[in-house]
């Protein structure tokens, strides 16, 4: 039989240092995960460059196994639950939250999660924070929070496992009625379209009404037969006009 998918993934966005790369292949697979995507890193051989290698330092087989992708939308495909390692947007996004007291509250939901990290330069977009269910944030010294990429992959990692009972429980098995990330970036997609055609969205004007009706779909963690209903009105406004 084939290995069950991952329900755990770590994905870096326009990664600039090779080395980072390596390392934060090391720091997840020592607590126990393996699934790495990249999103557009500087360098496109970076799971091969000598940096890399040197700083996995005995977790090649996750660098061997790891993607690189275009965008964000690859790199969720088959994820429910999205968590921002970024500071929330000053005028809106999701909720930030320490990782360990919402840990606490995904322990037991069998959603598959994605952990997202910006790059060493400019973190994340604020449309890329958007698209995520929660931001986590590291509790630090106030004078000085300035984390390594590595650095914070293992914190995350590290407080994940723990949340997942260490090593002595079976892994879980991700919701299969959960719409997963990809799929209701699509619904809201289609959402959008219909809006437009409707004249009830501007898009030289759209002001915060896609990522307001996006934090609202993530809140309510839709199944695929919710997403379908969603889908069906968009297509029936669509065919209306």
């Amino acid at each position: 039989m084939p290995a069950p998918p991952d329900p755990t993934r770590f994905v870096l966005m326009h990664t600039s240092h090779a080395g980072n790369v390596g390392a934060v292949a090391r720091a997840i697979k020592v607590m126990g995960f393996g699934d790495l995507v990249l999103v557009r890193p500087r360098f496109a051989d970076v799971l091969s460059r000598e940096e890399a290698v040197a700083m996995a330092s005995g977790a090649a087989d996750v660098l061997a196994r790891a993607r690189v992708v275009d965008n964000l939308d690859e790199a969720l495909l088959g994820m429910q639950h999205v968590c921002a390692t970024a500071m929330t947007p000053r005028d809106f996004g999701p909720p930030t939250l320490a990782p360990r007291a919402h840990f606490e509250s995904l322990r037991d939901s069998a959603l598959s999660v994605a952990f997202v990290f910006g790059g060493e330069r400019f973190g994340m977009g604020n449309d890329d924070v958007y698209r995520c269910h929660a931001c986590l944030s590291i509790p630090t010294a106030p004078g000085y929070g300035s984390l390594n990429l590595a650095q914070a992959v293992q914190l995350v990692a590290y407080e994940w496992r723990q949340a997942l009972g260490g090593f002595d429980v079976q892994p879980r098995t991700a919701d299969a009625e959960t719409a997963d990330a990809a799929v209701v970036q699509g619904a809201l997609e289609h959402w959008q379209a219909a809006l437009v055609e409707l004249g009830f969205l501007d898009l030289n004007a759209p002001k915060k009404l896609m990522p307001r009706l996006q934090q609202m779909l993530n809140r309510t963690q839709l199944t695929v037969e919710e997403v379908h209903i969603l889908r069906g009105i968009a297509r029936a406004v669509q065919q209306r006009r």
